[in-house]
């Protein structure tokens, strides 16, 4: 017959394993990186990112990681546009805030993000949502189908553009030309330094609810783009790495 001890020291001890083992369950990680560009293997695309092709532009923008003053992801694009993108899925009620590095060669000059003939950018960093397509009409619908045809099949139905531009004032919400369902966010212009490293943070639980007036669901993708396919002309940018974490504020 087991002693009495011997049975309370061994409920002692499974009770211990398991508030560990609670621990490791519910215990949240501060941040996910969603682009280790800096510690990826050499002349490689990180794992779990990969091409981003629009269907209606025939030439690509080349994605390559380089190291620069640091590792980062070189994009250059000479009358072509196509992205580098990851799938993923993150809550953006408890990792609202994403941040990250990048720097550009120069802006480019006659660039107009408001206007279909002149929409390039140097870089642009995009956050795609889930969205329930019952929510949308059946016109909508329709406009869906048929610019998935022509743009690209995993085409989001809502998606936040952080955007490198050329004169639009920083802190601007311009919808890109194309949809409705891409609000660009005007984060750096002409205004700021070239061929330096500019850190950026942004909330894209409010900055979602303030482009479409609504609370978002689940971050499904992030994207980098360098784009010059309107304007015909040539465009250098780089892209450090890409982090979600909670909001210390809250």
């Amino acid at each position: 017959m087991a002693n009495p001890y011997d049975r309370k020291r061994a409920a002692v001890f499974l009770l211990a394993i398991l508030t560990f083992a609670a621990l490791s369950v519910t215990a949240e990680q501060p941040e996910i990186v969603v682009g280790a560009f800096s510690s990826a293997p050499p002349d490689s695309i990180p794992q779990g990112w990969r091409p981003w092709i629009l269907k209606n532009v025939g030439r690509r923008t080349a994605y390559k990681l380089v190291r620069n003053d640091s590792q980062a992801i070189k994009a250059v694009a000479r009358n072509s546009a196509s992205g580098l993108k990851r799938d993923l899925r993150i809550d953006p009620r408890e990792y609202p805030i994403i941040e990250w590095r990048w720097k550009i060669a120069g802006v480019i000059g006659n660039a107009d993000i408001s206007r279909k003939e002149s929409n390039d950018s140097p870089a642009r960093l995009y956050v795609a949502f889930d969205y329930d397509i019952s929510q949308v009409g059946f016109f909508e619908r329709l406009k869906y189908a048929a610019a998935k045809r022509i743009y690209s099949d995993s085409l989001p139905l809502r998606a936040l553009a952080y955007t490198w531009a050329n004169r639009t004032s920083k802190e601007q919400f311009v919808p890109m030309p194309y949809t409705s369902w891409f609000m660009q966010v005007v984060v750096e212009n002409n205004t700021s330094p070239v061929n330096e490293w500019v850190t950026e943070e942004r909330d894209v639980y409010q900055d979602y609810k303030a482009a479409f007036g609504e609370d978002p669901r689940d971050v499904t993708a992030v994207a980098i783009m360098t784009n010059t396919d309107n304007l015909h002309g040539e465009a250098t940018a780089w892209y450090g790495d890409i982090i979600f974490r909670k909001n210390s504020n809250r």
